[in-house]
C-alpha cells in the first residue's frame, strides 16, 4: 500500500470508530488532514522509502482521543497538527535503518566488504550521523578483511603483484604516537646495473637514513632498469605497502612520506606528483627528473637536495630549473607549492649524508586530504583518482585539470577533459545542502546530493585508505 493510501485510509478509520458527526463535518475533516499528512510525505526526500506499521499507530491515537471524549471538544485543525508531529516521527522512526542492515550483513559475511555495494541498503540516503557510524563499521569490517585475506602477506617482507616481486626492509624508531606511526618510503639508488650493484645499493640505503619517530621502510626494486622506480608496477605496490602497513602496524595514512637517492630520487620526482595524494611529504636526493611534471606537487612539500658538483646527466641544472619552476609556482598560488630547495656547496653527486635535514623537513608536515585547490597533471602512467577528483577514462595525451572549492561551490576552472566526477563528503562541505558546481564559470549544477554506503565502500576499496573516503560522487560534463 502506499503512504497516500495508507494514510486517507487510516484517517477514514478513524473518523469511522469515532463518535456521529454530520457528513460535512467528516468531510471536512478527512480533507484538511490528508492534505497535511501528504503534504509531510512529499516534502521528505523523494528517495527514501518509508515503512509504516499500518494503521495501528494512527488508529491508537484517534482511539485515545474517542476514548478520553476529546475529539469533538477540539478542532480539526489541531487534531491534524497532532497528526502531523506523529506521522514525521513514524516516517523518521520506521524508515529502513541502513546503519543496522550494514552490521547485520557483515556478519553474515564474514566482514566481506566488497559486496556491501551491491545490498539495497547501501543506496540509502544517510544523516552526517549515520554517515559517520556506517564509516567505522565499514573501515572496522575493512581491517579485518585485509588482515585475514592477507594474513601471510601482512608478516612477511616481500609481495607480489602480477609477474613482480618487491622485497623490503623496514626498521621502527622512537614510540608509536596515540595518531599512528609515521612511514617513510626510502627508495635507493642504482638502476640500468647487474642485480648485485643494485642489492648493494639497496644495502647502502637501509643505513643511510634514521628518524626521530616512524616506521623506515626500504623496498628493492622489482627489476634493475635504468627507470626501476617509476615504472607502473611501482604504483600498485606502493598503494598495496601503504595499505598493509595501516592495517599491520598501525601507520597514520596522514604520515606517510616518500624519499630516495640517486635512482631513488629519479622516482621521487617521478612518483610524488603522479602519486601526491598518498604522501604528507616527498625528498628527492640526487636524482634527475627526466619527463616529470610539478604541477600535480601544488598540495605536496617536495624538498630538493642536490651537490653543486653532480653534473651527470645535468643533474644539478636540473635541480636549479625546479627551484625556479617551483618557485613561480608559489608566487601564483602563494596557498600551495610549499618547497625547499638545497643545493650543496662543493659537493658531488655524493652529499656526506648532509641530505639527512630532510627528513626533519618532512615530518614537519601532515597530509592535505581534502585541498581547497586541486591541479592534476597526469603524468605517463595514468590515474583515475586524485584527492577528490575522478576520471573515467585518461586520453593519451597528458590532460591538465584544475579544480576548487569555496564553501558550496566547487568549480572546475580548467579541464582537458569532457567529464569529471567530484567526489565530496562533509569535512569538505555541508551535505545537507545543496552543492553548486561551476565549469569554467558556467553554472551547471546546484543540488542536494545523497550520503549512501555504497559510496563510502567504492572509495574505501579503491585506495584502502581509511582517511579518503567519500560519501557521495557527483559526474560533471563539460557544457556546450
Amino acid at each position: 500500500m502506499s503512504p497516500r493510501s495508507l494514510i486517507i485510509r487510516a484517517i477514514s478509520l478513524a473518523v469511522l470508530q469515532g463518535d456521529p458527526i454530520d457528513v460535512e463535518s467528516q468531510q471536512k475533516f478527512l480533507s484538511d488532514a490528508s492534505f497535511r499528512v501528504i503534504f509531510l510525505i512529499e516534502n521528505v526526500d523523494k528517495e527514501q522509502t518509508f515503512t509504516y506499521k499500518h494503521d495501528e499507530l494512527l488508529l491508537g491515537f484517534f482511539t485515545w482521543i474517542r476514548q478520553t471524549k476529546m475529539r469533538l471538544a477540539i478542532t480539526y485543525s489541531s487534531v491534524c497538527s497532532l497528526l502531523f508531529v506523529l506521522l514525521s516521527h513514524v516516517c523518521v522512526a520506521q524508515e529502513p535503518d541502513a546503519i543496522q542492515s550494514l552490521s547485520s550483513y557483515l556478519e553474515k559475511n564474514e566482514n566481506v566488504v566488497a559486496s556491501v555495494a551491491d545490498q539495497p541498503f547501501a543506496s540509502l540516503p544517510l544523516t552526517k550521523s549515520e554517515c559517520q557510524k556506517a564509516q567505522g563499521v565499514l573501515v572496522n569490517a575493512w581491517r579485518a578483511s585485509v588482515a585475514k585475506e592477507r594474513k601471510a602477506e601482512l608478516k612477511g617482507t616481500e609481495l607480489k603483484i602480477d609477474d613482480h616481486k618487491m622485497k623490503f626492509f623496514q626498521r621502527k624508531f622512537g614510540d608509536k604516537p596515540e595518531s599512528g606511526w609515521s612511514l617513510y618510503i626510502s627508495m635507493h639508488g642504482g638502476g640500468g646495473a647487474p642485480t648485485r650493484v643494485n642489492d648493494r645499493q639497496w644495502e647502502n640505503q637501509k643505513r643511510l637514513y634514521s628518524l626521530k619517530e616512524g616506521i623506515y621502510v626500504v623496498p628493492r626494486a622489482p627489476t634493475d632498469t635504468w627507470d626501476l622506480w617509476h615504472q607502473e608496477h611501482i604504483d600498485k605496490f606502493y598503494d598495496r605497502l601503504i595499505t598493509n602497513f595501516i592495517v599491520s602496524e598501525g601507520v597514520n595514512p596522514d604520515r606517510v612520506y616518500i624519499l630516495g637517492y640517486s635512482a631513488g630520487g629519479d622516482g621521487v620526482y617521478q612518483l610524488a606528483p603522479r602519486m601526491a595524494d598518498r604522501f604528507a611529504a616527498a625528498a628527492m636526493m640526487a636524482g634527475h627528473p627526466n619527463d616529470a611534471a610539478a604541477e600535480s606537487l601544488r598540495n605536496l612539500p617536495f624538498t630538493i637536495h642536490m651537490g653543486e658538483l653532480d653534473g651527470s646527466y645535468n643533474r644539478n641544472k636540473k635541480a636549479a630549473n625546479w627551484k625556479k619552476k617551483l618557485a613561480d609556482f608559489r608566487e601564483k598560488d602563494p596557498n600551495g607549492y610549499t618547497h625547499h630547495v638545497e643545493i650543496h656547496k662543493g659537493k658531488g653527486h655524493w652529499m656526506d649524508r648532509d641530505d639527512a635535514v630532510a627528513v626533519d623537513w618532512m615530518a614537519k608536515y601532515s597530509r592535505q586530504r581534502f585541498p581547497e585547490r586541486v591541479v592534476w597533471k597526469q603524468d605517463n602512467v595514468k590515474q583515475l583518482r586524485f584527492y577528490w577528483l575522478a576520471v573515467e577514462e585518461v586520453p593519451e595525451k597528458r590532460p591538465l585539470i584544475v579544480a576548487s572549492r569555496e564553501g558550496q561551490t566547487i568549480s572546475i576552472d580548467e579541464s582537458d577533459v569532457g567529464a569529471v566526477s567530484i567526489l565530496v563528503n562533509d569535512d569538505m562541505l555541508n551535505m545537507d545542502q545543496k552543492i553548486s558546481i561551476q565549469w569554467q564559470g558556467k553554472m551547471v549544477q546546484s543540488r542536494k546530493v545523497n550520503r549512501t554506503i555504497g559510496q563510502l565502500v567504492a572509495s574505501l576499496l579503491e585506495r584502502g585508505d581509511p582517511a579518503m573516503m567519500f560519501s557521495a560522487r557527483i559526474e560533471v560534463a563539460k557544457p556546450e
